[in-house]
């Protein structure tokens, strides 16, 4: 069985036969429309697989001829500067990407005025419509979506992550801005990528759909082989045929799958397994704990007690008197009414009694 990695044996002659059929149906095309004949129109590569993948997929692809030119539309966003408005960190970002030899003419969206100016949704709408590529600093790639809405991703203009930090910025915007991304989707077989445009000559087109192929076909979660049919066209051409795989490769693909789902039912097993005794462990571990607690618990030893029980004092029910109750007004009138004010005399003695005679 082939290796998940396998790349594509794509014919460079049907290439270059299918790159010269679509530039001279653009150039009949822009003969009897004259209005789109400065116009450089975007070429593709569309893919058909075999089998619809299970997981999205994002490729990025470098190409070894840009697809924009130095003034094109690329917006990017920044983190907010500490201590500086947002005018002043368009400037500080500006001055930081000429100082790191950035050719390409970006503008510069601190993140502040992302969430002020474009919060409607038609401001949204036209600032979509006004860049062809979008970076972000790879510092608030996380905060981005809740911001600039679903339409940046439905129109597959999400924004790709960069390091501003980085030593190589200039190497990295490069191919960032001259390369291209490929989005695989989990809801069908087919998706399509950038790979040229007609203002570009033959050769480097060809150069540029045989290293989208070789990419694509290396970097793909599935093998190599789940690429059925890849056409190449235009926006107003038809399709042309550039690769068509061999039924053999069907069957790779089913071995593949097959191979994988034997993997993960193995490791599912495994875990399953491990799951099983550690609870074993438990259950055993728990088990000892109780035979310890009652090996440590002591016997109970009967306590003697006495024959005779001793008599209990009892009280007579003659010794028991009943007392009356006081009325709660009658009493309280004939206790005031018996009551009789008393003085106290003082005692006279013997002595006393002498006292007086003398004195008289």
């Amino acid at each position: 069985m082939e290796s998940p990695r396998d790349e594509l044996d794509l014919d460079r002659s049907q290439v270059t036969k299918a790159v010269q059929a679509l530039q001279a149906c653009l150039k009949s095309s822009s003969s009897s429309q004259k209005l789109f004949e400065n116009d450089n129109q975007a070429i593709s590569l569309l893919l058909t697989q075999w089998k619809i993948p299970r997981k999205e997929q994002t490729i990025r692809i470098s190409l070894p001829h840009g697809l924009r030119t130095e003034s094109g539309d690329v917006c990017l966003f920044t983190r907010d500067e500490p201590r500086m408005t947002s005018e002043q960190t368009v400037r500080f970002y500006n001055k930081l990407l000429t100082e790191r030899g950035v050719k390409n003419a970006i503008e510069v969206i601190p993140f502040n005025m992302l969430k002020t100016e474009y919060k409607p949704f038609e401001a949204k709408r036209r600032l979509l419509g006004n860049f062809d590529l979008f970076l972000s600093d790879a510092r608030i790639r996380r905060r981005l979506p809740t911001h600039i809405g679903k339409h940046f991703y439905e129109r597959k203009k999400a924004p790709l992550s960069v390091d501003l930090e980085s030593k190589h910025l200039a190497r990295d915007m490069e191919r960032l801005i001259q390369g291209t991304s490929l989005t695989v989707s989990n809801k069908g077989s087919c998706c399509m990528v950038r790979v040229a445009h007609s203002g570009m000559t033959a050769d480097e087109m060809v150069e540029n759909v045989m290293t989208a192929v070789s990419t694509i076909s290396a970097k793909l979660a599935m093998t190599g082989k789940n690429i059925k049919i890849i056409h190449l066209k235009s926006q107003t051409s038809v399709a042309l045929p550039v690769y068509t795989s061999d039924l053999s490769h069907l069957a790779v693909v089913e071995e593949a799958r097959k191979k994988a789902r034997l993997t993960k039912g193995a490791k599912k097993r495994k875990r399953e397994n491990k799951n099983t005794e550690v609870s074993d462990l438990k259950t055993k571990e728990t088990e000892e704990e109780k035979d310890s607690i009652e090996e440590e618990i002591p016997q109970l030893v009967p306590i003697e007690m006495p024959t005779k029980k001793p008599k209990q004092e009892t009280i007579s029910k003659k010794g028991l008197k009943k007392v009356p109750k006081p009325a709660a007004g009658k009493g309280l009138k004939k206790t005031v009414k018996d009551t009789k004010l008393t003085k106290k005399t003082p005692k006279v003695t013997a002595r006393d009694l002498k006292r007086k005679a003398k004195n008289k």
